[in-house]
């Protein structure tokens, strides 16, 4: 098994990421894929384990007994590249399906080194399996997999664990039509979704009575201070998390617990925050089947089948891209 890692993420992407964010009117924010440093991924391999937590377990079970009816769909040689594969274990299932018909190359694509660490670790076992590894944005590293590949290989490409659901509103369908364009037809992606269930279920689940979920919030402030020289005092933070009735989605939110002003010298800024005052660092969006059929019809892609979860409501679905 070939292991390798190409970094395509620019130094300084994370001070511009921040500065934008709490540069904002209004609402100020910092993007949910600042969570994962090294810390951050630790943290949330924590979460997916938490008893409220119930979506990781969910597409687990889905995967552990769908996984030989999913590939069998899929015709000719399968590349497989996977968008935010963190420690790649559920991964696991896919790949030992593809194993039994052919060797299978296999593209981790992470902005977490950590995590694509952990993936190469959690994977080198299968043997019929090269992993090469990038440390980029979704699309970009999706680009280095399609160009990379043999014109007689098809893409499987995996977006697993509700990720989609971190994009807001609109946001969701450019992202899928952008993917969709780096697709050639008959390529296939396998998309999990978190559907819509009793709000105190999802409020739970991102507020666990351990706090593991509050101080993965906080650590996105520690990760500040750390690389970018920030003062954050994480005491005066609450975290927060809100079901937003309107837009069916749980957010995460950092309220301040006093007037402050904060310093981040590496991203050249100092932040006012108001008493009460919040930073908005995660959404979360619930969906329903209904709602991801007209999602695959906006982007280009046929919904070929699909997998649902009952005990924890949650859906695989596989999308064909269409000319």
């Amino acid at each position: 098994m070939l292991t390798s890692l190409i970094p395509t993420t620019a130094p300084n992407e994370f001070a511009l990421d921040v500065r934008h964010g709490l540069l904002k009117m209004g609402q100020k924010e910092l993007p949910s894929k600042c969570f994962y440093d090294a810390t951050g991924s630790a943290l949330f391999e924590v979460i997916c384990q938490l008893p409220e937590y119930g979506l990781t377990r969910a597409e687990e079970r889905l995967l552990s007994q769908h996984a030989k009816e999913i590939v069998d769909i899929l015709r000719g040689p399968i590349v497989v590249a996977e968008l935010g594969s963190g420690t790649g274990k559920k991964t696991r299932f896919v790949l030992e399906a593809l194993c039994g018909r052919q060797p299978t190359s296999y593209h981790p694509i992470e902005i977490s080194a950590s995590a694509l660490a952990m993936c190469e670790r959690e994977l080198r076992d299968i043997s019929c399996i090269s992993i090469v590894g990038f440390e980029s944005e979704y699309l970009d590293g999706l680009l280095e997999v399609a160009a990379r590949r043999e014109q007689k290989e098809r893409l499987l490409v995996l977006f697993l664990g509700s990720t989609i659901g971190n994009f807001d509103g609109e946001a969701s369908i450019v992202f899928l039509k952008r993917l969709r364009s780096i697709l050639w037809e008959g390529d296939a992606l396998l998309l999990g979704a978190d559907l819509v269930k009793p709000v105190e279920t999802l409020v739970s689940a991102y507020d666990d009575v351990l706090g593991v979920t509050a101080a993965f919030n906080r650590n996105l402030l520690a990760r500040i201070n750390r690389e970018l020289g920030a003062d954050f005092d994480l005491r005066q933070f609450e975290h927060l998390a809100i079901y937003n009735e309107e837009t069916r989605s749980i957010e995460m939110h950092l309220r301040s617990r006093s007037k402050q002003v904060v310093s981040i010298p590496r991203a050249g800024l100092k932040v006012t925050l108001g008493l009460g005052e919040t930073i908005w660092t995660e959404t979360s969006h619930k969906y329903s089947l209904s709602e991801l059929l007209w999602m695959a019809k906006q982007t280009g892609f046929r919904c070929e089948a699909r997998w649902v979860d009952q005990q924890w409501p949650f859906v695989d679905s596989l999308w064909i891209a269409e000319s």
